[in-house]
């Protein structure tokens, strides 16, 4: 399994697939991740990706990985990011696929050398 796309990846790809400009698809970018932390407590969808949403973990025994000690780990809330269908759906097709270039590779032309 290969590695994802880093956000500059990200931003070059969107570049070349829209008439934006890098500072404005990373503006883009930064504000909403700044929207999505601000609406996380109350679910914050991304239409066509999923939904950040807020969970309770209960309260568990676990262990100190270097002592081997029985420990008891509190509560929490913490946030989820619950996949769309659509994009379910899609990593479903991709894996059952032949495996194909991914869309940074797509996006750059064939280097002669």
């Amino acid at each position: 399994m290969g590695k994802g796309m880093t956000k500059a990846q990200t931003i070059e790809y969107l570049v070349q697939k829209t008439e934006l400009n890098k500072k404005d698809i990373s503006k883009v970018l930064d504000e909403l991740a700044t929207l999505a932390y601000a609406e996380a407590s109350r679910g914050f969808t991304v239409p066509g990706l999923g939904k950040l949403v807020v969970v309770d973990r209960a309260a568990r025994m676990g262990r100190n990985p270097k002592t081997g000690e029985a420990i008891q780990i509190p509560a929490k809330r913490a946030v989820k990011f619950r996949l769309s269908k659509e994009a379910k759906d899609g990593v479903a097709a991709a894996q059952m696929a032949e495996p194909e270039p991914s869309a940074m590779q797509m996006a750059q032309p064939e280097q002669q050398g």
